[in-house]
């Protein structure tokens, strides 16, 4: 984690942009723009739409990777977006992560994977995967993330692979505790009979799943998925789980505020990184500037432009309210 800490530190802005391009996300005309290229490399018309879309997300990915680089430390890709769309999406996740390495972000791979066994164990090659062959094996990392998401649903069996993952690849992981979403609350706040809560006892197992990977500014590489639309709780976490970094959710779109996040913070302005996807990715359709009638080029400027300007915003937002 101490990585993604001193990314912070030296953006002075604790944010994360969420990559999750959908077909309403990316401008049409972007599209559009490809449909003779895929159609030359595809030899299965059917598979031409998935190729296509595939292809407008890498390229909208790298739009905006390259308009908030110099802005913000992290990306956030949630896999799905890619997945739905097939290997060709996939094709699309890898890209955009290694991209996204390549200009010196701190990637982090919204999967949320969760299972025991041999099953975790592969899910946790996203951090550390290895390749065999006659006995032999070697690193292999072909996802390019920093870190990912995981669900602690299964208890320490489903979160021990992971975590072993991390340490011997050096990188992290974000365990779902309290999350943004409404229904969360059918779980996480079920009552357990010392009086506490569900989700403060996954609280109390995160912060010891961590504890043997505490690193120089004191904090584990086992994060916290905590939800802005849950500021009081959000406080108490902090002050709960003294050595786990906060990844928060729920910024913007889902009604999360700066104020709202500000105790999820310590007390020197670290611990957590909050996320916003759609108010990033999505705002050059609330600029009023996009035309039908636009080219590719343009629209994808548009797209850079106003990006890059919901990235700013949220920057000093979060900076007038966390370094206060």
């Amino acid at each position: 984690m101490d990585r993604l800490i001193e990314a912070i530190e030296n953006a002075q802005n604790p944010s994360v942009v969420g990559l999750d391009p959908t077909p309403a996300l990316v401008p049409p005309q972007v599209v559009a723009s490809f449909a003779d290229e895929v159609r030359d490399s595809v030899e299965d018309e059917s598979e031409i739409p998935a190729a296509q879309l595939a292809v407008a997300y890498f390229e909208f990915n790298r739009t905006i990777i390259d308009a908030v680089a110099d802005i913000v430390p992290a990306v956030k890709p949630q896999i799905a977006m890619y997945e739905a769309i097939g290997p060709a999406g996939v094709d699309a996740y890898t890209m955009t992560c290694e991209y996204a390495q390549q200009q010196g972000l701190y990637v982090l791979g919204d999967i949320k994977r969760g299972d025991i066994g041999s099953t975790a164990a592969a899910y946790a090659g996203h951090l550390s995967g290895v390749v065999g062959f006659d006995g032999d094996t070697q690193p292999f990392d072909p996802w390019h993330e920093d870190a990912v998401t995981v669900n602690p649903y299964l208890g320490t069996d489903g979160i021990t692979p992971f975590v072993d993952a991390a340490n011997a690849a050096d990188k992290d992981i974000f365990v779902l505790v309290r999350t943004s979403n409404p229904s969360s609350k059918e779980l996480q706040e079920l009552d357990l009979a010392d009086g506490g809560k569900l989700y403060e006892h996954v609280a109390d197992l995160v912060e010891g799943w961590g504890s043997g990977s505490i690193g120089k500014h004191g904090y584990s590489r086992v994060g916290a998925v905590v939800g802005a639309t849950h500021p009081e709780e959000g406080a108490a976490l902090r002050k709960r789980m003294p050595h786990t970094f906060f990844l928060v959710p729920g910024y913007g779109a889902q009604g999360g505020t700066a104020t709202g996040v500000a105790g999820m913070f310590d007390a020197d302005g670290s611990g957590a990184i909050v996320n916003s996807s759609r108010g990033i990715i999505g705002a050059w359709k609330k600029t009023g500037d996009y035309r039908d009638d636009m080219s590719a080029d343009d629209a994808l400027a548009l797209v850079a432009s106003a990006a890059r300007k919901a990235a700013q915003d949220m920057r000093d937002d979060l900076r007038v309210n966390v370094y206060r």
